[in-house]
């Protein structure tokens, strides 16, 4: 027998089948009645009230057959489903449908079969009501009416059963909602009189349910609110529409204890159908745990403010102490307490000691605001460990007590000042060193563990603070004893300075003496020395200028590790420089048996540094490289740009330098083993070299292989600015008429520089010298004659070289004569001190003679003299 396919409609069907919630529930008396009722009607053996889901026909009653349940797909109830209509089998031998039907040829060898569809609300075929007889027999219009009308009392049972399981859910539904809720519900009938009361709301108002039903609801209000409860029912009855109705309100009720207690209250009304009041739901919520989540709330909000307060403002807690009075303040908020202090742990060789930062109270006694501004002031510290502060900051305790006892507050002072009834002391650490402690006194909460646990996050920003204080202060003290050691330094660095001064006049003195002598004697036409003189005196000469390069070197040296060494940096053109430097030493290489092979870059190739400088470099590299080479070699030197630097090269093909010694070459003094050696030298000309280098933002390095010769090179910045303007050379000015054109005015007060003098002039055809031996003498001798140039030592008895050049520049008559200083004081500070003060030139001693005819005589307006 195949079986019947589903009905389209077979998802709708089935969910109403299952939404009848009738399926496996017990027997029912109502349901049997009907049953037994259709089986006497129809005189019948079985009758069925049966519903068919997605695998089985199901019996809901089933008077005459055993079984509850028969398979879908064997069912005479599934064909009615699916025709949708009543179906009526006379003999289900004849019928090709059933012939072959399990229920036919066995158990109960059904012939006869009658169904009626039970239909749902929405007309779904949910089963059937159907008659079964193992007889065939005839079924007539008349019976099917009948079984029609009781399909319709089937259905109405269907429909009272769900609605009965309705009625049973929504009862457990009202009674867990009532008597479970976490809300307190009162049903109050119109008159104001209290129905019922559900658990909640007894808890929460400590009565129980024979105090509270059947008593008007106002006995739960306070006494004042009675008569408001009151009018607020009769007011509604009445058709007004009061505050609480729906959202509600917040109002107090009392407690059976006496006490009040905050609550969220929403009243709504139960109407009848016509539409009259006929009780009140009212509905309390308990807000104690609110407001205290609130409370808290603003707790962790007044924590939080504070934790970002502390660590964002820190500076500016910092300045003026205010540090301390912002903890005190914010732990009496945090806390709810009347007193707080906060101090600092000083370690001690056999104790610890507190040293009070600041405390907040009440007022204090005149005598305990004494002892706490000397306690505040440092004036005064806490030593007692026994106390309740000394049990925190001696021993590291946390101190809780809820009880103060009055001996205990007499144990030290300030807390032995007025009466406590809690205190709470804690220490705070930093990497498990005790560096200070806080405490509380008369809060108005528990103190205990959870407290200090919360308090928690403050004491690590007090950790935090008291640590940055402590950097703060040790800060302050190394900037002012930076500042006093830097103090040291300029003063020292000023009477380094002094001393350099010192040391170069002291020794430029005498040394002008022997070199100009030397020069006068080895270059005095009219009294010729012979070969041997002329060698005893280039040696003297010779020993005299490495004497003074000596001096300049170590000069030099202490001026640049004083940062004294003043730069000026401009764009200069290494064609010109190259030119410079290479004809300067050519006649040294020449003497030497060295080829000097001077590469010009190009000429706008230009680098931003000091000229006279980069020209030292370059005659200190290419002194270096002629004095240490090999008989017959070589000397190159070249520009390269790298990018942003020129790379200047001097090669030789000298010895060479061992690798690991690379760094012994620019040591001071340290001349790699040639002391020893004919070639002269201090070995401090690359140790300057290094530092005029990276002073102008240059590098300085070698290549050198031991037999192969070495190449020092240097960097310096490429620059895109036009020249600087090079220094012109001393102005002429017309000299007044009375001046005497070939009148030389030497003021001078050493005798040996005054007969130097005297020879080099006595060598200069037409010039007359005068000598004067101090600056008083020489203006009285101007006044009877006025010399074409003055010549003028700068430390002269009585008055100096500047008072003297004021005096002249301040008078008409000499104001245009011309003004040499020839001074022993030679750094580069004193020479622009001197041309700033209106020198029209400024020497130095040793003197040079050539340089010192190349200067005069353009002043005297006779030509430069030329070297024999």
């Amino acid at each position: 027998m195949p079986a019947p396919s589903p009905p389209d409609n077979e998802p709708q069907r089935l969910a109403a089948v299952h939404a009848l919630r009738v399926l496996d529930t017990p027997a029912e008396a109502a349901f049997d009645r009907l049953t037994q009722l259709a089986r006497e009607l129809f005189d019948v053996p079985i009758a069925i009230i049966s519903l068919v889901d997605e695998h089985r026909q199901w019996f809901k009653s089933h008077p005459g057959l055993d079984i509850t349940q028969t398979e879908r797909d064997t069912s005479f109830c599934v064909h009615t489903i699916i025709a949708d209509a009543p179906l009526i089998v006379p003999d289900a031998h004849l019928d090709p449908r059933f012939v072959d039907n399990p229920l036919v040829h066995g158990e109960p060898y059904l012939r006869f079969y009658a169904g009626y569809p039970l239909r749902s609300d929405d007309r779904f075929v949910l089963g059937t009501l159907c008659l079964l007889d193992s007889r065939s027999r005839n079924f007539g219009e008349q019976e099917l009416r009948l079984l029609k009308g009781l399909a319709g009392q089937v259905e109405e049972l269907f429909r009272l059963h769900a609605i009965r399981h309705d009625l049973t859910e929504t009862t457990r539904r009202y009674h867990a909602l009532f008597h479970g809720s976490a809300t307190g519900i009162l049903r109050i009938d119109r008159n104001g009189l209290v129905l019922s009361i559900n658990a909640f709301a007894l808890t929460l108002l400590g009565y129980s349910q024979d105090e509270v039903r059947g008593q008007n609801v106002a006995m739960l209000a306070p006494s004042e609110s009675h008569h408001l409860l009151n009018n607020f029912i009769t007011r509604f009855v009445d058709g007004a529409a009061p505050q609480a109705m729906g959202c509600g309100c917040e109002v107090e009720v009392q407690h059976k204890a006496g006490h009040r207690v905050t609550v969220h209250l929403a009243v709504n009304a139960i109407k009848d159908e016509s539409d009259q009041v006929t009780e009140f739901i009212g509905l309390i919520t308990d807000l104690s745990q609110v407001q205290a989540a609130n409370r808290r709330t603003r707790k962790e909000q007044s924590l939080l403010k504070v934790l970002h307060q502390g660590i964002t403002d820190y500076q500016a807690l910092m300045s003026g102490e205010r540090l301390w009075t912002f903890l005190t303040e914010a732990l009496s908020e945090l806390t709810d307490s009347e007193y707080s202090l906060i101090g600092e742990v000083l370690p001690g060789d056999s104790r610890n000691a507190l040293k009070l930062n600041a405390i907040k109270g009440p007022l204090w006694s005149p005598e305990s605001r004494h002892h706490i501004e000397q306690l505040l002031s440092g004036d005064r510290v806490l030593k007692n460990p026994d106390s309740l502060l000394g049990r925190v900051f001696a021993r590291g305790e946390v101190v809780i007590d809820n009880d103060v006892n009055e001996y205990t507050q007499r144990s030290e002072f300030p807390l032995g000042q007025v009466q406590f009834d809690n205190y709470l002391g804690v220490p705070i650490f930093s990497s498990g060193q005790l560096i200070g402690m806080f405490a509380i006194a008369n809060s108005r909460q528990q103190l205990d563990q959870h407290l200090l646990d919360w308090l928690q996050p403050f004491t690590d920003t007090c950790v935090l603070l008291i640590n940055l204080y402590r950097q703060m202060a040790e800060r302050e003290q190394v900037m002012q004893d930076l500042a006093d050691t830097r103090d040291q330094a300029e003063r020292a660095n000023q009477a380094k300075s002094e001393f350099l001064s010192s040391m170069s006049h002291e020794l430029r003195t005498p040394l002008n003496a022997i070199l100009g002598f030397a020069q006068v004697l080895g270059h005095n036409p009219r009294a010729p020395l012979n070969d041997k003189q002329k060698r005893q005196v280039n040696q003297i000469e010779k020993s005299g200028h490495h004497l003074l390069s000596l001096i300049n070197d170590v000069l030099d040296l202490a001026k640049i590790e004083a940062s004294q060494l003043s730069l000026s940096i401009e764009a200069i053109a290494l064609n010109s420089l190259f030119e410079d430097a290479c004809s300067t030493l050519e006649a040294n290489a020449g003497a030497a048996g060295i080829t000097l092979t001077c590469t010009l870059p190009d000429t706008d190739l230009k680098v931003s540094a000091d000229y006279t400088r980069t020209k030292q470099i370059l005659l200190n590299l290419l002194s270096n490289a002629i004095k240490y080479n090999v008989a017959n070699g070589r000397v190159d030197i070249l520009a390269q740009r790298q990018k942003d630097v020129v790379r200047i090269s001097v090669s030789d093909t000298g010895p060479g330098v061992e690798t690991d010694r690379f760094s012994e070459l620019f040591e001071p003094f340290n001349r790699l083993d040639a002391e020893g050696s004919h070639v002269e030298g201090t070995g401090i000309g690359l140790s300057i070299t290094k530092e005029l280098v990276e002073r102008m933002h240059g590098e300085i390095g070698v290549d050198s292989q031991p037999g192969h010769g070495s190449t020092f090179w240097f960097t310096l910045p490429v620059s895109t600015s036009p020249d600087a303007e090079r220094p012109a050379g001393p102005e002429q000015r017309h000299l007044p008429e009375t001046a005497n054109q070939q009148t030389l005015l030497y003021i001078e007060d050493n005798p040996a520089n005054q007969h130097l003098m005297e020879d080099i002039v006595d060598a200069m055809e037409g010039v007359t010298l005068r000598t004067a031996s101090s600056a008083e003498i020489g203006l009285e001798m101007m006044r009877y004659a006025i010399p074409a140039v003055v010549v003028m030592d700068l430390h002269l008895p009585g008055m100096s070289g500047y008072e003297a050049l004021t005096k002249l520049r301040d008078t008409p008559l000499y104001r245009d004569v011309r003004v040499i200083a020839l001074s022993a004081n030679a750094l580069p500070s004193d020479i622009k001190k001197g041309l700033r003060a209106g020198f029209d030139a400024y020497l130095t001693k040793p003197i040079d003679i050539k340089q010192f005819t190349d200067t005069l005589n353009p002043l005297l307006g006779a030509p430069t003299r030329q070297e024999p």
